[in-house]
């Protein structure tokens, strides 16, 4: 994998690098302003960079379906010159065994410790997305998965969704707010902005993996918001992502001057992966964006119209989910492009 790099390309052994070898939580970050600043560069001047990633190879693998995290991470690698390889390994490869010591006579039929190490062979970054069971938050709060592979890879891993971390979408979701506020200084004078995350309702129990992730992100973007959560009681999420953040079971109390509002479903964190209530009235709606100040409405997508956020927010001049969507190609592309500089 070791190959000549052409003339005029980039130097890969860049020092002071935002990142601690891999990316799988806000923790992994030394600079969040930093690395949003490179991704917006990247916006502005998407192949800048494109000898970067020159002979590298990335690897996606999924362990669960992916629309907007797979595509915008292989444009994103292709725009750094890699070459990005998807495997649907729920779909297209052996069933994987995580355990240590297992006695491997069931179902399974390779365990980690002998694919994560052919797998780090094969690519010079590799990229994983997981998804808890919600049937035992020891087990999914473990992330055994993703830690196996860190473990055992022996190549910079990047989580593109895991039990409990969406940190691409947190990074993403904070790249937007930063673009919004760039883009609109005379809203923001003297102020920090309020952000509010608020739980909406759902059909189905879904992992509290989005609103953890940008409850840590917000709070680890020390003192560049004002940070609000609301939802039902009973629906906590886990204490180690939202210290720092003022929590509420108030909506509309939450809503009040609210800047950037973003919707999420979450099931309970502990008596878990339940759903208790799918109260219709926590359905954000434009009478109740009247609380707010003109706020700019976010979700990670795929969204439940008119369950989760209604039709007449989706389409409104509130909604930035597309704009949301469309920087996951920056955000990717910016973290990869970190990972290769300290290769």
């Amino acid at each position: 994998m070791e190959e000549s790099i052409p003339a005029g390309s980039v130097n890969l052994k860049e020092a002071g690098s935002l990142l601690t070898g891999k990316f799988t939580t806000a923790t992994d970050v030394s600079d969040i302003d930093t690395l949003v600043k490179r991704a917006l560069e990247y916006k502005a001047d998407p192949f800048k960079d494109a000898q970067l990633g020159y002979r590298k190879r990335i690897g996606l693998l999924f362990l669960n379906p992916s629309l907007r995290t797979r595509l915008s991470t292989q444009i994103a690698a292709r725009n750094l010159g890699m070459e990005a390889i998807v495997f649907n390994v729920d779909k297209e490869g052996w069933q994987l065994e995580f355990e240590e010591g297992a006695i491997m006579s069931g179902s399974t039929s390779e365990h980690v410790k002998d694919a994560a190490p052919i797998l780090g062979s094969y690519f010079d970054i590799l990229c994983i997305r997981t998804f808890p069971s919600l049937v035992n938050r020891e087990d999914d709060y473990s992330e055994l998965y993703i830690s196996e592979f860190i473990k055992y890879c022996g190549r910079p891993v990047i989580s593109l969704e895991s039990a409990t971390l969406h940190p691409l979408q947190s990074l993403t979701d904070v790249i937007t707010i930063t673009e919004q506020m760039r883009d609109r200084p005379e809203d923001f004078m003297g102020r920090k902005p309020k952000v509010v995350l608020t739980w909406a309702p759902h059909v189905k129990p879904l992992p509290q993996c989005v609103a953890n992730s940008f409850s840590q992100w917000m709070c680890a973007w020390q003192g560049k918001s004002e940070f609000v959560i609301a939802h039902p009681e009973q629906y906590e999420l886990a204490p180690e992502f939202t210290k720092g953040a003022r929590i509420v079971h108030d909506q509309d109390q939450a809503l009040k001057d609210a800047d950037f509002v973003y919707v999420k479903n979450w099931s309970t964190y502990n008596d878990y992966g339940k759903i208790f209530e799918n109260d219709p009235s926590w359905m954000l709606s434009l009478e109740k964006l009247q609380l707010t100040r003109q706020a700019k409405v976010m979700h990670c997508l795929p969204v439940r119209r008119n369950v989760e956020l209604s039709d007449e927010v989706l389409d409104s001049a509130h909604s930035i989910v597309t704009q949301e969507a469309g920087n996951r190609v920056w955000a990717a592309q910016a973290v990869i492009s970190e990972l290769l500089r300290r290769s």
